[in-house]
């Protein structure tokens, strides 16, 4: 690209000098040529004063033949022959035609030649002629002509490092523009291009970013949903494999029964992923009621039984007015049953979910009976790296959650662990 704006540059730079130099000289030429006549018709005027008083006396004139180093002066009388100078002896044309009382100018013999009269009155003493050789004419124009060649040198020679500096300011973040593209079109959304002080080019290098930055943000909501889904679908899948394993083994069990457990379990399933998908593709969901009742129905049928196979309860309470949320459904249930699959996986005893007026949020409290937690908050909630560090990844997601929906997820308490969400209300400040 730079060649190309380099050679433009060129082309529109050699024809405007072209289209200004050209005309330009031919007015050079006309202007040095009606500048010698003039000076030739000085000459001729000098020559005359000088000569007049002699002429009217009857005397020979006396001037010299040759004024400065190009010009050569004769004087002839009214008959047209030579008395004193440097001239041809009889007059010619030119010198004739001043007999009749006006300055003549005109070509002869590859001279320039300039004619004026000598008279007195009515009374023609003679005339005086002024000659140069257009060889010398023609030699000055050729020296402006050079001269204007090489300013007109000098212009290409600047248009040219100009055009040079231009194509290397306009390349350069055009290039950067290339790598930017290329670095994405080969999976680096981090990749961005920086600003060149050009508005077209900056114009361009803006929607790019942002082009990048939108890339980042949804193959990492694509990332995020597969390693979330993983997460929450593994606890549910392995219980649905055991509850038909168990059918199978056990020929005297109610296959009918059992196939009905599977599939609302499959139903789970498929509003789990449903919320998910929801979660991580909506950028914005209207404030509207939760219907909360709703969500704890369900997750008391479905993690009552959970907790009943392996001998523990699960208790949900709530006091008897708590405030609308604007919190969305899936949310909630996601978040509630990271909650439960952690007091269920890592917790002991009684599970008790308690649901109480918080102020200007919605406070919904999940406890059970363990040990405790000795891990300190951030890491708690920290996401599961590579390099070992971060606790794991359903607490991570529910805090993500918790946190798009406005609200906050915390351990409250580390012993007996007690976790709590505040979800928004429909008065808050969103």
């Amino acid at each position: 690209m730079g060649k190309r704006i380099v050679g433009l540059t060129m082309v529109a730079a050699a024809l405007a000098i072209a289209m200004f130099g050209i005309p330009l000289a031919g007015i050079v030429a006309r202007y040095v040529i009606h500048d010698e006549r003039t000076e030739l018709e000085r000459a001729a005027d000098h020559a005359a004063v000088a000569t007049a008083a002699d002429l009217m006396l009857g005397r020979r004139p006396d001037i010299p033949g040759k004024i400065g180093r190009h010009t050569f002066v004769a004087v002839y009388d009214p008959r047209g022959q030579r008395l004193a100078g440097d001239g041809p002896p009889i007059a010619d044309g030119t010198a004739t035609a001043a007999l009749a009382g006006l300055t003549s100018s005109g070509d002869a013999n590859g001279d320039i030649v300039v004619a004026v009269p000598i008279q007195t009155g009515a009374l023609m003493l003679g005339t005086v002629r002024a000659a140069t050789p257009r060889s010398e004419t023609y030699t000055r124009i050729a020296g402006i002509w050079m001269m204007m060649a090489g300013l007109a040198l000098l212009a290409m020679v600047a248009a040219w490092l100009v055009a040079r500096i231009l194509s290397a300011r306009l390349s350069r973040p055009l290039q950067n523009l290339v790598v930017t593209a290329d670095a994405l079109g080969h999976g680096d959304f981090s990749a961005r291009s920086q600003p060149a002080g050009l508005p077209e080019i900056d114009s361009v290098a803006v929607a790019l970013n942002s082009t990048a930055t939108r890339l980042g943000e949804l193959v990492a909501r694509e990332r995020a949903f597969s390693t979330d889904a993983s997460h929450q679908l593994r606890t549910p899948l392995t219980g649905l494999q055991l509850g038909l394993e168990v059918a199978l083994e056990d020929p005297d069990q109610d296959h009918r029964e059992a196939l009905r457990t599977a599939l609302a379990a499959t139903e789970r399933l498929q509003r789990t992923i449903e919320d998910l998908l929801h979660l991580t593709r909506a950028p914005a969901r209207p404030a509207r009621p939760l219907h909360l009742l709703e969500v704890l129905d369900e997750l008391s049928d479905t993690w009552g039984h959970r907790l009943a196979v392996s001998g523990r309860a699960l208790t949900i309470t709530k006091q008897p007015y708590i405030p609308q949320s604007r919190a969305s459904a899936a949310a909630v249930r996601q978040i509630l049953a990271v909650l439960l699959d952690n007091a269920l996986t890592h917790g002991r005893g009684a599970v008790t979910v308690t649901v109480r007026d918080a102020g200007q949020a919605l406070a919904i409290d999940v406890a059970d009976q363990g040990p405790g937690i000795t891990v300190s908050g951030d890491q708690l909630f920290t996401r599961l790296t590579s390099d070992g560090s971060g606790h794991g990844i359903g607490l991570g997601l529910a805090r993500r959650l918790a946190e798009a929906e406005g609200g906050r997820l915390r351990l409250t308490r580390p012993r007996p662990p007690t976790f709590t969400l505040l979800a928004p209300t429909l008065d808050s400040t969103p």
